[in-house]
C-alpha cells in the first residue's frame, strides 16, 4: 500500500461507519476510491441532476441545500453526502455546494453497492441519514423561526468543557481529546481561557510537518480565540463562525470559561433563511458583489414579521446583517489597503450599537485608534478604509448617515486618549452638540478589529457620566420634551397638513423618548448595557426608575416597536420608502387604545423626570 492509501485508510478508520470495517476491507477501500479538490463556490452535486458517488469530506466544508433555497445542514472534515442518491432514486433532491475549498473523497455506485451488499452496517447507517436529512427538510417547511430565533446559547452549549494546562505536551493533549472523542481542546490555567486546538490543528501542524509531539500543546494552539458568552444568539454564532471559518467557539461568561458550542451544534438548530443570507456575505469579494445586501437582509426581516417574530427578534436579524456586512467590508478594505498599521476597532453607535436596527435605520460609526497612532504615518490608511467601508455599505443598502456621524468623517476616528477626552469634555460641559453626540455616541460597540479599546472607551465613558449630575438635568429636559402625540382626554395628535398629514410619528413622540430615558437611567446608575430593555431592568435594579416604571417603559418600547416595524414591512412590500409616521385611523381598535397607554405610559414617566431632575429650571 502507498503512502497516499495508507494516509487515506488511517482517515477512514477513525469514521463511522468505516470504522466498523473488517481489516481486509478497510485496507482495500482505499484503492477503490478516487480523489477530487473543488473550489469554494462551486456547485458538486445539482439539485435534479444524476449523481453516482459517494462523497467523504476529506477537508473542507459543503452546504446541504434543498428545492426552496433553505440551509438543511452544514458538513465538514469526516462527513459524507450523495447517499440519498445511492440507496433510491439516482436523481438528488438537493445541491450540495462547497463554502470552502474542499478535498473530497469519491467512491462510486457500484463500489458503495456491494460494500454495503458485504457489510449491512454500512446501509444502516447511511439509510438512517438519508432519512434524517429528508425528515429535516419536511420540519424546516412547515416551522416558524421564532423558537429559532430566540435560542441562546446558554440553552445548548457543552458545560465543563475538555481543557488541559499550557505546560502539557502535543501527545498528551491528543490522547486527551481521543480519550473524550472530542474535535477541540482548551487551553486553561484555571477558569482563565488561554487557547484553543482542533483536530485540524493536529492534523495541519503537527502530522503534516512532522512536528515533534513532546513540544508543549502552546506550541500549536491558537491564542486567545474568539468568545461568545452564554446570551449570544444561536445564529449570531453561526454567523461569526461563517465569518471567521471556525468550527468551534468558547463560551465566557464574566471572564470565565463556562462552555463550548460547535458548528454541527448550532446546525441542528440553525436551518433557517436569515442564517444562509447573511453568512452569504462571507462569500462576496467585492462591494459590487454586496450590492443590495442590507437591501435583502431587510426582505427576510419582512418575511419574519410577517410570520409573527417579535420585535426584538427582527431587530436583532437587522443588526446582526449590519454588523456581518460591515465586518465583510472590513476585511475586504484589509485586504485591499493591506494590514492595519496599528490596532483600530471599528464601532457602531445609536440603534446599531444598542441592537435595535428598524428597516429605516442608516449608518453610525467611528473608529478608535490605539494610541501608536500618527496622523502623518497612518491616517490615510484609515481614511481610505473608512470610506471603502462607508461606501459600501451605502452601495449595499445602509443609507449614509445626514449628520455625517460615520468613520469617513476625521471627526470620529480617534486614538483611545481622544476619545476618553472628548467624552470627558462632552460630560463636563453638556452644550447643545455635546447633547447631540452624547445621545447618539454613549450606544458605542466595537464589531471587528481589537474590540477591546471600544470597550474601554465606553466603560470610562459611563464612569465619567455616572456622576455628572449637570449632564444628567440636560439629558432629561431633552427625554422629557420629546412629548407623545396625546391630546388632552387621551385623543390621538395627528399632523393636519404637509407629507404626513393625517398620522403621527411613533419614533419622535414615542420609543425616541424611551430609549432617552433608558440612556439617562444607565449613566446616572453606571450600567454599562447598550440595549434600552437592558438598561432599564439594570438601572431598575439600582434604584435609578422603579420596577414598575422600568417594566412598563419596556412594555411600551416593545409595542411601538412592533406596530413600526409591521408598518415598515407593509411599506418595503408596496416598494416605499420606510418611515415612522402611522395613520391611527389604519388600526385596528385595540392597536388604537395599546397606543394610547403606551403614550400615557411614556408622559407619566416625563413628568417624574421633570420633577426628579427639576428640567424646568434648565
Amino acid at each position: 500500500m502507498t503512502v497516499e492509501l495508507e494516509e487515506v485508510r488511517s482517515f477512514l478508520a477513525d469514521l463511522e461507519p468505516f470504522t466498523r470495517l473488517p481489516v481486509a476491507e478497510l485496507d482495500a477501500l482505499p484503492a477503490r476510491m478516487t480523489m477530487e479538490y473543488v473550489r469554494r463556490g462551486e456547485d458538486i452535486i445539482r439539485l435534479g441532476a444524476t449523481n453516482d458517488f459517494l462523497y467523504i469530506i476529506r477537508s473542507g466544508a459543503v452546504d446541504v441545500i434543498d428545492d426552496e433555497g433553505i440551509l438543511l445542514d452544514r458538513r465538514d472534515d469526516g462527513r459524507s453526502f450523495g447517499y440519498s442518491t445511492l440507496l433510491g432514486e439516482h436523481t438528488s433532491r438537493y445541491t450540495m455546494t462547497a463554502v470552502e475549498d474542499s478535498l473530497l473523497l469519491l467512491l462510486p455506485r457500484e463500489e458503495f453497492v456491494a460494500l454495503g451488499e458485504r457489510n449491512p452496517d454500512i446501509m444502516r447507517f447511511y439509510s438512517s441519514q438519508s432519512r434524517r436529512i429528508r425528515a429535516a427538510a419536511e420540519e424546516l417547511r412547515g416551522d416558524s423561526s421564532t423558537d429559532v430565533l430566540r435560542t441562546k446559547l446558554r440553552e445548548f452549549k457543552i458545560p465543563n468543557p475538555v481543557s488541559i494546562g499550557p505546560t502539557a505536551t502535543i501527545r498528551e493533549a491528543a490522547e486527551l481529546m481521543e480519550e473524550h472523542k472530542v474535535s477541540s481542546l482548551l487551553i486553561t490555567v484555571g477558569d482563565q481561557l488561554e487557547g484553543i486546538v482542533t483536530d485540524r490543528d493536529l492534523r495541519g501542524r503537527v502530522v503534516a510537518k512532522g512536528l515533534d509531539i513532546t513540544l508543549p500543546i502552546t506550541e500549536i494552539m491558537t491564542l486567545r480565540p474568539r468568545t461568545v458568552n452564554s446570551e449570544t444568539l444561536a445564529f449570531e454564532a453561526m454567523l461569526i463562525m461563517a465569518e471567521m471559518r471556525i468550527h468551534h467557539l468558547p463560551i465566557v461568561d464574566e471572564g470565565q470559561l463556562t462552555g463550548i458550542v460547535t458548528t454541527a451544534d448550532v446546525m441542528r438548530l440553525l436551518r433557517h433563511d436569515p442564517i444562509y443570507l447573511t453568512a452569504e456575505f462571507s462569500r462576496r469579494n467585492s462591494p459590487e458583489e454586496l450590492k443590495d445586501a442590507y437591501s435583502q437582509a431587510s426582505e427576510v426581516a419582512v418575511r419574519f414579521i410577517e410570520r409573527g417574530a417579535s420585535a426584538e427578534e427582527t431587530s436583532g436579524i437587522m443588526t446582526i446583517a449590519a454588523d456581518s456586512l460591515a465586518r465583510r467590508l472590513l476585511k475586504l478594505g484589509e485586504e485591499k489597503f493591506g494590514a492595519p498599521p496599528v490596532p483600530y476597532t471599528f464601532v457602531v453607535l445609536g440603534s446599531q450599537g444598542r441592537r435595535e436596527m428598524g428597516l429605516a435605520s442608516d449608518q453610525d460609526n467611528a473608529m478608535v485608534l490605539s494610541d501608536d497612532y500618527v496622523e502623518a504615518e497612518h491616517g490615510k490608511y484609515f481614511a481610505d478604509l473608512a470610506e471603502y467601508v462607508c461606501q459600501g455599505l451605502h452601495t449595499a443598502g445602509q443609507v449614509l448617515c445626514p449628520g455625517d456621524m460615520m468613520a469617513s468623517n476625521p471627526e470620529w476616528r480617534m486614538t483611545r486618549t481622544k476619545w476618553l477626552d472628548t467624552f470627558r469634555l462632552w460630560v463636563t460641559a453638556p452644550e447643545p452638540d455635546a447633547l447631540l453626540h452624547a445621545q447618539t455616541f454613549f450606544d458605542f460597540r466595537g464589531i471587528h478589529g481589537d474590540t477591546e479599546l471600544a470597550d474601554d472607551v465606553h466603560n470610562n465613558a459611563v464612569g465619567m457620566a455616572r456622576g455628572a449630575r449637570r449632564m444628567h438635568a440636560h439629558l432629561a429636559a431633552l427625554a422629557a420634551r420629546r412629548e407623545p402625540p396625546l391630546g388632552f382626554f387621551r385623543g390621538l395628535v395627528v399632523d393636519r397638513s404637509g407629507e404626513y398629514a393625517n398620522t403621527l410619528n411613533v419614533k419622535k413622540g414615542g420609543t425616541a423618548g424611551i430609549v432617552q430615558m433608558a440612556r439617562l437611567f444607565a449613566l446616572a446608575s453606571g450600567v454599562t448595557a447598550l440595549g434600552t430593555r437592558n438598561r432599564l431592568i439594570e438601572a431598575s435594579a439600582t434604584g435609578a426608575v422603579s420596577e414598575r416604571g422600568a417594566l412598563d417603559l419596556v412594555d411600551a418600547f416593545d409595542y411601538l416597536n412592533s406596530i413600526t416595524l409591521r408598518h415598515q414591512a407593509t411599506q418595503l412590500r408596496e416598494k416605499s420608502v420606510p418611515d415612522y409616521n402611522i395613520d391611527p385611523n389604519k388600526l385596528g381598535k385595540m392597536d388604537r387604545e395599546h397606543l394610547r397607554d403606551s403614550f400615557q405610559i411614556i408622559k407619566s414617566m416625563q413628568n417624574a423626570l421633570a420633577t426628579k431632575y427639576l428640567v424646568r429650571n434648565i
